[in-house]
């Protein structure tokens, strides 16, 4: 059991799943917990350990360079059973997005998501990651879905774009930092990733740039979109560990970026909730 927790990346399913609340409580400005809502998260979560598990299987011989404590490259947990895993997973996954709709959630946003999510995590590792930027980017977009996809499940879709654009473009910095610290299995499974093809430190450039940039578009956007005042507040903490991730990856170390980004978007969907119920 602790081994396919880990092959789902279970702390990850966590955030998608409140990313998705999230953004149900963005779009009606209230927290509250319709069932379209529900079964959207219980989608979002079940899709994303379908993503994982898929990702892990095909990125075995790259991780058994990366990340031989894997429960695939590490040979605990054997791939047909993993296989079989992610076809249950991804089974409840449109089980959950059936009875959000059912629900009354916005049909057609909500179904696109889904199927772009699962076409990205079906083809990721072997069409997608190997082309540079264009994998980062279709990653990052599909990775900021969660509000966008709880905004849809309640009917608002509209309301959930600022916050994918955000989730997007933080997501797009630690995808390229992934890069860098995947780059000797990617070298090894002959992918031509950012980090392979302009090197580690040209790559750690690129994303110090756009954490950065991140910044002052973090502000403009919720404002322009009239945030509340408690979105500005909340927000310095993400944007603070985003400009020391920034001044990291400038410095040539990355070991604890990745963690900080993400502890960034936790924050990130913090404040933006907060700038719509408070």
């Amino acid at each position: 059991m602790v081994d396919l927790l880990r092959l789902m990346r279970w702390p990850n399913l966590l955030i998608t799943g409140a990313g998705v609340c999230a953004g149900g409580w963005i779009a009606l400005h209230h927290i509250v917990a319709p069932a379209p809502l529900l079964w959207a998260a219980l989608a979002g979560m079940a899709l994303g350990a379908y993503g994982f598990i898929r990702n892990d299987l095909e990125d075995a011989a790259a991780d058994r360079v990366n990340r031989p404590h894997r429960p695939i490259a590490s040979g605990r947990v054997h791939p047909d059973a993993a296989d079989w895993y992610g076809r249950l997973a991804l089974l409840a996954a449109t089980a959950a997005l059936l009875l959000s709709l059912k629900g009354g959630a916005s049909v057609n946003p909500l179904i696109l998501c889904f199927l772009a999510a699962w076409f990205v995590m079906a083809t990721y590792s072997r069409r997608i990651k190997p082309r540079p930027a264009v994998g980062n980017v279709a990653v990052a977009l599909i990775a900021g879905l969660p509000p966008l996809f709880g905004a849809a499940a309640v009917g608002r879709p509209a309301e959930g774009l600022v916050p994918w654009v955000i989730a997007t473009w933080i997501h797009l910095v630690r995808e390229i930092v992934k890069d860098i610290e995947d780059a000797p299995g990617d070298r090894v499974a002959q992918r031509r990733t950012i980090a392979v093809v302009v090197g580690q430190t040209g790559a750690a450039r690129l994303a110090a740039a756009l954490a950065l940039a991140f910044i002052p578009a973090s502000l403009i956007l919720p404002y322009r979109a009239h945030y509340g005042g408690a979105y500005f507040a909340v927000a310095l903490v993400a944007q603070l560990a985003v400009c020391i991730a920034a001044a990291l990856l400038v410095a040539g170390r990355v070991e604890r970026v990745s963690a900080l980004l993400k502890g960034a978007m936790v924050v990130g969907l913090v404040a933006l909730v907060a700038g719509r119920v408070a």
